[in-house]
């Protein structure tokens, strides 16, 4: 097995954290507004994804020597969690470092930029 989609999803995950808590350093991690996004967009991609990939009749279907064998749930490939995830934060924390003195992050402490 070489896991091709294996590998890099979770090496995603773990740059897109790496460059959060190195480089960026917008607190996105802190903010609820941040998990509650995470919490609606994975119930989303419960429905969704779980329909794509069902094992009983796919119609996304993944070539077994890329990934791993674990699905969690509804046949959902642990894989697909941890692109997910670093698409999702990718795009957030790119937002907000956007901010500016006049429409900070709201949970960014006062006076910090």
């Amino acid at each position: 097995m070489s896991y091709e989609y294996a590998i890099p999803a979770v090496l995603s995950a773990i740059a897109v954290v790496a460059l959060e808590k190195r480089v960026l350093r917008t607190g996105l991690f802190r903010s609820p507004s941040y998990w509650w996004t995470m919490g609606i967009s994975l119930f989303f991609m419960f429905l969704v994804n779980g329909w794509l990939t069902k094992l009983s009749a796919p119609i996304v279907r993944y070539d077994p020597d890329q990934k791993t064998p674990w699905r969690f749930p509804w046949d959902i490939p642990v894989e697909d969690y941890f692109f997910g995830f670093s698409l999702l934060t990718l795009v957030l924390l790119l937002w907000v470092r956007q901010d500016t003195p006049n429409d900070p992050a709201p949970w960014r402490p006062e006076g910090r930029t």
